[in-house]
């Protein structure tokens, strides 16, 4: 039976078998990869480059464009590549780097949602408070906690996962390295040490998921009471973007991680982690951007000047 120290290499789940389909998952992949890349970097640069945006909501907007580029940019290249080329192998090391970065990205990601509904709680509920509450400085400490509670709760699965014997082989049934598909490779009851972590993990990220759900309450109160039909329209185009990203990465991802590990199936399996892996990180930009006309604006800028600028270069 293999064990950890003759392990090298794990094996992907494969997207298909036939060579044409390989290609056509390879150009799928590429294209959402692309739709994402081009949109969470716009986003960057916008906020990065337009004074006006220099504000708490736009600068954890900016951390969650960052949060999102590194998590797609985890998974679907290598994905992509072994379409390509026609593989499933990844090494030891490198499923570990990826089960590493994957835990840190979405931990620190879910840790800023829950900070970005506290700053629309206090825009919207607390308006006269907001400069006190969410200064530079605080704003700043706030998205270095997010991310630094990514970096610990990483190496906390990390390293418990890849301490557990491994007595079921190598292959992972899933396009990427993910914790309960590692967890289906140890020795029985093994991994139960992992599962509790997984439970505590989950009882804290559920604690953020009733904190954003008061903090909606409570907005959208504030909200149906102000008497300008503007007021109200303005508000809603700040929160439901918001809400519909929280909505459909903890509903993925609470499924993924909670769901027992007998019910599941490979076909199901990919679905699901598509779902949170790959689809919020490419369409977050644009619900993010559909309704808010001050980042339409900046963007817009942006596209002309690198519209402009390309012109002049081709010209010359």
């Amino acid at each position: 039976m293999p064990n950890n120290s003759s392990i090298t290499e794990f094996l992907l789940l494969a997207f298909a078998e036939t060579r044409e389909l390989q290609l056509l998952h390879f150009a799928l992949f590429l294209g959402i990869y692309l739709a994402a890349l081009l949109g969470n970097g716009l986003i960057v640069t916008a906020v990065a480059c337009d004074h006006r945006l220099h504000t708490p909501m736009y600068f954890f907007l900016l951390n969650l464009a960052l949060l999102d580029l590194g998590a797609i940019s985890t998974t679907v290249p290598k994905a992509m590549a072994n379409s390509l080329w026609n593989t499933r192998a990844i090494s030891y090391e490198g499923c570990a780097a990826q089960v590493f970065l994957i835990v840190f990205l979405f931990s620190a990601e879910y840790s800023l949602l829950t900070i970005m509904a506290y700053d629309r709680y206090v825009a919207i509920c607390k308006p006269l408070h907001y400069g006190g509450l969410l200064g530079s400085r605080a704003c700043a400490q706030m998205a270095a906690a997010a991310w630094g509670s990514g970096v610990l709760t990483a190496l906390l699965h990390t390293v418990n996962t890849f301490s557990l014997p491994l007595c079921q082989g190598n292959a992972v049934k899933q396009f990427f390295c993910e914790i309960p598909q590692i967890l289906k490779l140890s020795c029985t009851d093994s991994y139960l040490r992992e599962v509790w972590a997984l439970v505590g993990n989950i009882f804290v990220d559920f604690g953020c998921f009733v904190f954003i759900v008061l903090s909606y309450v409570q907005i959208i109160r504030a909200v149906l009471r102000m008497p300008s039909e503007q007021g109200r329209h303005k508000a809603f185009s700040m929160c439901l973007p918001h809400l519909a990203v929280v909505s459909l990465f903890i509903s993925t991802v609470t499924f993924t991680y909670m769901k027992p590990l007998s019910i599941s199936s490979p076909s199901h399996d990919l679905v699901v982690a598509i779902l949170y892996s790959v689809v919020p990180p490419a369409v977050n930009p644009f619900i993010y951007s559909m309704r808010n006309k001050e980042l339409k604006v900046a963007l817009n800028k942006v596209i002309s000047l690198r519209v402009f600028t390309a012109g002049k270069l081709l010209h010359k």
